[in-house]
């Protein structure tokens, strides 16, 4: 894996405080990226922002998840090898946003735990991720409280003159750690005008093989000592003592399509259509199934059913017009999201399957006006959600069907999301830039509860309509010997959504969340420093942030119907619910740089530091979500034929004595005294004889280390061997 351009805000030299021709884009003091959504100079913008774009580097991963986890950028939780959900200054889930071409993919079901639905975007048609940290709603809106994950697909390109001409690539890829299996076409037909790209992969896992060199502490750590099949009707709990780094049950299939059809009829417009679809099998949550009581398997099924997130998305961006405005783009899109889970006890008949589709109508409008001083640019969004939960108990043994409680309301449900915002980049003089911008909120929720029998609901609907200001204020000192320094201020905000309000579910055995439809939205309130030097020869940047965090929504004891404990799928279960309790303080910083030692030959690291806590009013307790330090460190060694990376991935310990155990640390999958830190050693090279023709070659966690991230389920690969072969025509 090459490490990709680390943009970290501020490393700049010399660099016009406008985007032209001239600018020269392959150096970091001009490099361009998308936080503001029209392209614009990093140095013009106050919070830290990291753009990967290495497209060996994005296309060298499993999936779009382990883009982040080998960048060393973003901390990464698993539950299940299908899996990632990303974390931000210690904001995870639905406090994350995650936007892929302009439109935004976090749904009014996206919950508070932990979340896989990065992976529905195939990294093999990835042409760059950008990272924004910290409170981003200002532009983005709700749900950006630690920041926002951007995925950028690549566009169609179009032809210099009127001939039509295609090209394309093939790429295939082989890990053996997960017997994976990836394969890839993508085609280019265009002429001057029109422009048609067309990519398509089909992926393969197999079951995860985890490391076997295990801590003296923890001889037992992870081992996967049983699984269950189904044999005449019959479950089996199967003795996998022979196999124990074998995680059974771990495999899963994903095909994705995009489709972009671009026509640019003058110099100054452009249309683009995006359709984009993605499906994968069904997948086990692992985590869930390697849970015992009594001494026997507590689940013989646990599964989510197959990710479903087809989109379809038009586009239409203008230029140089008359008037106050001079560039525009309107995002239109629909999505259609599906998922379910089924679930059945070990000896159980009773296998009960929730099932949730997701539709959304989005528009995105944003006009800049362009200045000698700088920028302003006016936005406005619109988001509808519509919900549809529905659930049903199948009895294995006799096909009969009943009713179960839904995950969610199963009356008509539905939540908007709209807003107008405006943002301002003002150059003050040659060195100091000023950024401000402010945004009005209005989010609307409509859930009806039509089968109340089955928990007993003390009501029938839940509606909340919550509107909020959201700004940022910063200023950045550019000087001209390559230091930078910024300074800001944000706020952020998120609006209890579906999942908060109306979810029934059990996140362990005995362990109920019930609905609480008296929540009120989440604000974040950030300040940072962020401070780099950029030379030729090296570079390095520090950033230190502290989050307020008022309202936070976090789980904890509740009453329901006046009882403490219910009965839920058969278990009598502590009762808990989603609830404002907690004021909580976020904190960190994130040191990082590069330096030459010769020719084309770079050490590159970055070490990131997260600290939570929360007080619900008794007393102090750790806040979830919260990742223990990490980072990443290595050499590289780039010219035209070869590439090649020796580097090292780390995490340092979380102790259980920093675990939420109320929240979604999930301190079962850890050991006794928390999750123990860790490092590899990995290697990775690639080798492009002629222009046509690219061969990667990777070993991960070559010392084959057996160790898991924190608040996984699941523990990670161990030495793993990986070919790749790009073919371009």
């Amino acid at each position: 894996m090459l490490l990709a351009v680390m943009l970290n805000t501020g490393q700049f030299v010399n660099a016009q405080n406008s985007i032209s021709k001239n600018d020269s884009i392959n150096i970091l003091s001009n490099a361009i990226v998308y936080a503001n959504k029209f392209p614009t100079l990093s140095k013009n913008i106050v919070q830290r922002v990291v753009a990967l774009t290495d497209k060996v580097f994005i296309q060298q991963q499993a999936n779009t998840a382990d883009i982040l986890t080998a960048s060393g950028q973003v901390f990464v939780q698993k539950s299940q090898l299908g899996g990632g959900s990303p974390v931000i200054r210690g904001f995870e889930a639905s406090r994350v946003l995650l936007m892929v071409d302009g439109i935004r993919m976090n749904s009014a079901i996206f919950r508070a735990g932990h979340l896989q639905n990065i992976i529905t975007v195939d990294n093999m048609i990835l042409d760059r991720v950008e990272i924004n940290y910290g409170p981003s709603s200002t532009m983005y809106g709700s749900d950006a409280l630690g920041g926002v994950v951007n995925l950028f697909t690549k566009n169609p390109t179009l032809n210099t003159i009127a001939a039509w001409k295609t090209n394309g690539n093939v790429i295939y890829r082989y890990a053996n750690a997960q017997n994976e299996n990836r394969q890839h076409i993508d085609i280019n037909i265009a002429n001057n005008k029109w422009a048609y790209l067309t990519s398509f992969t089909s992926s393969s896992f197999g079951d995860l093989r985890q490391g076997n060199n295990r801590l003296a502490a923890y001889p037992n750590f992870g081992k996967r000592l049983f699984y269950v099949t189904n044999t005449n009707g019959v479950d089996i709990a199967n003795d996998n003592s022979a196999n124990v780094n074998i995680q059974k049950t771990t495999g899963y299939t994903q095909t994705d399509l995009l489709q972009k059809i671009m026509f640019k009829p003058t110099a100054n417009t452009e249309h683009l259509l995006n359709i984009q679809l993605s499906n994968s099998s069904t997948i086990n949550r692992y985590d869930r199934l390697t849970e015992t009581s009594k001494g026997l398997p507590t689940y013989a099924e646990w599964y989510y059913g197959p990710q479903v997130r087809n989109m379809v998305g038009y586009k239409y961006s203008a230029s140089a017009l008359k008037g106050y405005f001079q560039e525009l783009t309107v995002n239109t899109s629909y999505q259609h999201l599906e998922e379910s889970r089924i679930s059945r006890k070990f000896k159980s008949t009773n296998k009960d399957n929730r099932i949730e589709n997701v539709d959304i109508i989005g528009v995105n409008a944003d006009l800049l006006h362009k200045q000698a001083n700088g920028d302003i640019h006016f936005g406005l969004e619109s988001y509808y959600n519509m919900v549809n939960s529905t659930a049903y108990r199948n009895n294995i043994s006799t096909s009969v069907r009943s009713a179960i409680t839904t995950r969610y309301s199963d009356g008509p449900t539905n939540m908007v999301y709209q807003a107008l915002y405006l943002q301002q980049t003002k150059y003050l003089n040659d060195h100091w830039v000023l950024n401000e911008g402010i945004r009005f909120n209005m989010v609307q929720l409509n859930a009806q509860f039509k089968d109340t029998s089955l928990m007993h609901f003390p009501f029938t609907e839940a509606k909340q309509s919550n509107a909020a200001f959201t700004g940022n204020l910063g200023l950045a000192y550019n000087a001209e010997n390559g230091y930078k320094l910024a300074f800001g201020l944000s706020s952020g905000f998120r609006a209890p959504n579906i999942d908060d309000l109306t979810k029934v579910f059990d996140t362990k055995t005995g362990y109920v969340v019930v609905p609480n439809k008296d929540l009120k939205p989440e604000y974040t309130y950030n300040a940072e420093v962020n401070l780099s030097r950029n030379t030729n020869s090296f570079s390095w940047g520090a950033s230190l942030f502290y989050t307020w965090f008022k309202n936070a929504l976090v789980a904890d004891k509740f009453t329901w119907n006046g009882q403490s404990k219910i009965m839920y799928q058969g278990v009598m279960s502590d009762v808990y619910a989603t609830q404002n309790k907690a004021k909580a303080i976020v904190y960190g910083f994130n040191v990082n740089g590069k330096i030459r030692i010769m020719d084309n030959t770079d050490i590159v690291g970055t070490y990131t530091y997260t600290k939570g806590t929360y007080n619900d009013g008794v007393k102090e307790m750790p806040l979830d979500h919260i990742p223990p330090s990490y980072g990443r460190i290595g050499l590289k060694h780039t010219n035209d034929k070869w590439n090649a990376e020796l580097f090292s991935v780390f995490n340092g310990w979380k102790h259980i004595t920093d675990y939420n155990l109320n929240g979604e640390d999930n301190e079962i999958y850890a050991t006794k005294d928390g999750m123990p830190s860790w490092t590899t050693i990995n290697f990775a090279s690639y080798y492009t004889p002629t222009k046509k023709l690219s061969i990667g070659f990777q070993i991960e966690n070559i010392a084959d280390l057996n160790y898991r991230y924190f608040a996984s389920g699941i523990s990670a690969v161990g030495r793993n061997y990986i070919l790749s072969c790009k073919l371009s025509f």
